[in-house]
């Protein structure tokens, strides 16, 4: 087994299928496709299930990852230190539910790297595509919720992928609208006060089960309803209709600007936020490093973060 080969096996992984790795590395598919099937042979175990739609990770390969992406981090801190050897690309990927924090975290980890060349991905997407990017290795963590009443789908659906989740924090529902909101002044909001304002939500397309839903008591009739796909529409939404969101009241006015605020929501429910992994693969330092910065960002706006 070759420090190249473990190379080529990262790069197929991130790439999502041997042509687009191979043009990455500058040689035919053939050549990198008889490489794969060569370490395959080596190790004694098939790493990759080919089908008509590309290629995914078997439970071996998932585990094999895991060993690769740590011999190769080592192999390029050796070749630095005493072979002058060029800093390696710093690569990672996170998924995430719209939270401003993770943003924040995301932000101050590219900017603490102090790498020369990197490739970094966030992608605020879906619920059920958080899941499909951590089980199929797109992304090495993702960032969700659960609350009591989602919490055994999104467990049964962790457990079938083998994925695990870590819980981070628990914080009490709020609700974000436009400092020029009516509601903002006050110290508390009912289910009754928001009767008559849009309620604004995240779209899960082709998964639009309530259990997917990133705002909490979405199963609960709104005769104002809106869906949007991304941050900054649901805030201009919130300036232009007044309407609302429900989530964890964590404003990022670094992010969001001074317009946007959190009035706690009376209810008896609850959103555990945490981060979800594959539970055979080892995260990488860059992946760690961004954990950290989330602990930190999380710490800053005064939550307890779980032990």
């Amino acid at each position: 087994m070759t420090f190249q080969q473990l190379k080529y096996f990262i790069e197929i992984v991130n790439a999502g299928s041997i042509n687009k790795a191979a043009e990455g590395l500058f040689i035919t598919q053939p050549s990198l496709s008889n490489r794969v099937r060569e370490l395959e042979n080596e190790v004694g175990a098939t790493l990759f299930k080919r089908t008509s739609k590309g290629i995914t990770l078997t439970t071996d390969g998932i585990e094999f990852l895991g060993y690769a992406r740590q011999a190769v981090e080592q192999m390029s801190l050796l070749e630095q230190r005493y072979l002058n050897g060029h800093p390696s690309r710093r690569l990672c990927s996170i998924s995430t539910q719209h939270y401003a924090f993770a943003v924040n975290a995301f932000v101050n980890m590219v900017k603490k790297s102090g790498a020369d060349e990197y490739e970094f991905t966030l992608r605020e997407t879906r619920t059920y595509e958080i899941i499909e990017d951590v089980k199929t290795l797109r992304s090495e963590l993702g960032i969700l919720y659960m609350n009591p009443f989602n919490k055994k789908v999104i467990e049964k659906l962790l457990r079938e992928n083998g994925l695990l989740f870590h819980p981070m924090f628990t914080v009490k529902p709020h609700i974000f609208v436009s400092t020029t909101n009516p509601l903002a002044g006050k110290e508390y909001v009912t289910a009754q006060d928001l009767e008559d304002y849009p309620r604004l939500s995240f779209e899960q397309g082709e998964y639009n089960s309530f259990y997917f839903s990133e705002e909490i008591q979405s199963d609960s009739f709104s005769k104002k309803s809106i869906h949007v796909s991304d941050r900054a529409t649901i805030f201009n939404l919130m300036i232009g209709l007044n309407g609302y969101t429900i989530s964890t009241g964590i404003v990022s006015a670094d992010l969001n600007g001074d317009n946007i605020t959190a009035i706690p929501l009376q209810t008896d429910n609850y959103m555990e936020i945490g981060w979800i992994s594959q539970s055979r693969v080892q995260l990488t330092r860059q992946a760690s490093m961004y954990l950290e910065e989330l602990k930190k960002v999380i710490s800053d706006y005064g939550i307890q973060i779980n032990d």
